[in-house]
């Protein structure tokens, strides 16, 4: 039964994920064993961190509002770096997979720039856009754009030439082909590729809070790593997680009511 397969699966994640803390915590306890990997046990927990005191550390940054600011700014730059790559690589993609004389000319061009590290671009865009939001948002864009990008491109060159073939002869135009025939074919590639680009978009903001900021959850993780706070350091990778979690089920929901439209696995074998 599909519903008892989902729960079974559930109740191992839930399993996995309490055993994880469970280690966590033995191995960073000075109490509980004997020293393994340090002489001294109270180095772990220095070096690992404690989950009570990281729990403890992100209830208090919640009850008391202190992470709110941080994590909003942090929020609009992730949410602003995915949704401006995102329509930059739709739209690109887009042109270049139906314009292959364009797309002969920038190819070699736009390989060279996505085999760029991208990160490197960090300290210039810091540069040209100061060290407020700006250059968190041009750092996150560039590494969700050749995402979708790509997958975008791939997906309108893989329709079947017997579908266009077929609205061709329906007398469908250029631009009734691409609202029903390219785009929604390159849906599902759009989607794929979007819950990736969630996380690297974060990873942008991030990253470019390292480098130079005085907002944002990136600068209370490298304030607290220039203090040796290792707990509060967790703290706010968990942070970051969870909402990066929760923007990629926000991703998924919206891929379930816009792709309604597309055959679940094995329905497209039954007669």
């Amino acid at each position: 039964m599909p519903g008892k397969d989902s729960k079974a699966l559930r109740i191992w994640q839930l399993g996995l994920f309490a055993a994880v803390l469970l280690a966590w915590y033995v191995l960073t306890s000075p109490t509980l064993l004997p020293p393994l990997y340090f002489e001294d046990p109270h180095k772990a927990a220095f070096f690992f961190g404690e989950p009570l005191k990281v729990a403890a550390r992100i209830w208090d940054w919640f009850s008391s509002g202190f992470i709110y600011p941080h994590l909003w700014v942090t929020l609009v730059e992730t949410a602003l770096a995915f949704g401006i790559g995102t329509v930059l690589g739709l739209v690109m993609g887009l042109w270049l997979a139906r314009s292959p004389t364009a797309s002969a000319l920038l190819d070699p061009y736009l390989k060279a720039l996505n085999s760029m590290p991208r990160v490197i671009l960090a300290p210039i865009f810091a540069m040209w856009f100061g060290l407020d939001m700006g250059s968190k948002v041009a750092l996150g864009v560039t590494l969700v754009f050749f995402i979708v990008f790509f997958n975008v491109y791939q997906g309108v060159r893989e329709v079947s030439h017997t579908v266009l073939a077929n609205a061709r002869m329906l007398g469908a135009n250029d631009r009734q082909l691409l609202r029903h025939v390219y785009i929604p074919s390159a849906m599902s590639w759009v989607f794929a590729s979007l819950h990736n680009s969630v996380g690297l978009a974060f990873v942008g903001a991030v990253v470019g809070e390292y480098l130079g900021s005085s907002r944002g959850v990136g600068y209370l993780i490298l304030q607290a790593e220039g203090t040796f706070d290792f707990n509060a350091v967790v703290a706010g990778i968990l942070v970051l997680t969870a909402f990066a979690l929760l923007l990629d089920w926000m991703v998924t929901i919206a891929e379930r009511r816009l792709l309604v439209w597309q055959p679940r696995g094995g329905e497209t074998e039954k007669i």
